[in-house]
């Protein structure tokens, strides 16, 4: 569907913005889809970065509408895997799990396909079936050495379902192995590995703002000290004999800032919606 030029340029705009604060700040960007949602409630586009939106902040009975209205218009099976994964939001694995069944799943491409194996992994981990997930998870795409796009976090749903099977020392592995396939950071892989590993982290940077507030108010201290000890007492005669004197001792400590610190699909197990 066209639209007039500024019309399109808003609703663009409008996009741009869901595009650049779903993984930071879900909320606003669930906003903005709901602007572009008003803007052009017509294009496949909107709808479906509505149902992004509406995902990322867990409504999933709005995602599930808004990737049928964008699968309706565009005839694509490509949002097959997120549907299926709003229904296990909902509370409804088994429907999720007969998606999986569906003819509509060989129509998707590997990656979707590798996306469907993991929504059906987590459906079966939600009806309590943790061995079978284990095996859904298995595969040619879990065993090849080749880095893909969803390694990483196929790697990782295998080596989280291992562990809540109680296998830790599998776990460690295959967590270890996520880890070295994501480059970018899409799973906490190595927070994991290092927890099975006894590693714990300290914040280096809290420690060393409170070293530094501990640092002044000692200097703070010693200085109001050394001010007691380097004057000592005048006597009258001095007093006469000298012209009055201020000595002052300055000490700034300058504040530091502090710095700022993804969120993916399919992270098993998904919550509750909050409609």
């Amino acid at each position: 569907m066209s639209l007039p030029k500024t019309l399109a340029e808003d609703v663009a705009k409008n996009l741009v913005m869901v595009a650049n604060l779903i993984d930071e700040e879900p909320e606003e960007a669930y906003e903005y889809s709901r602007i572009a949602l008003r803007l052009a409630s017509r294009v496949a586009a909107v709808r479906e970065a509505a149902g992004f939106a509406a995902y990322a902040t867990q409504r999933y009975t709005e995602a599930l509408a808004e990737f049928r209205a964008a699968r309706r218009m565009t005839g694509s099976v490509e949002l097959w895997p997120v549907m299926a994964d709003c229904e296990r939001g909902l509370g409804r694995p088994e429907r999720a799990m007969a998606m999986a069944g569906e003819p509509e799943v060989k129509k998707l491409d590997k990656a979707g396909q590798v996306e469907m194996r993991m929504v059906a992994a987590g459906a079966r981990r939600d009806m309590g079936q943790i061995d079978a997930a284990i095996v859904t998870l298995q595969g040619p795409e879990l065993a090849s050495n080749s880095v893909q796009p969803w390694t990483a976090r196929l790697r990782y749903a295998y080596a989280d379902a291992l562990l809540t099977a109680g296998r830790e020392a599998e776990a460690r592995e295959w967590f270890g192995k996520s880890a070295e396939a994501d480059k970018d950071g899409s799973t906490d892989a190595s927070d994991r590995l290092a927890a099975l590993d006894g590693v714990e982290f300290v914040d280096a940077l809290g420690d060393e703002a409170d070293t530094d507030d501990t640092d002044t108010d000692e200097i703070e201290v010693d200085s109001a000290a050394g001010v007691d000890a380097a004057v000592p007492a005048a006597s009258a005669d001095d007093v006469d004999a000298e012209d009055d004197t201020d000595a002052e001792v300055q000490v700034e400590a300058e504040p530091k800032a502090a710095p700022g610190i993804a969120g993916t699909l399919f992270v098993e197990p998904v919550e509750g919606d909050k409609d």
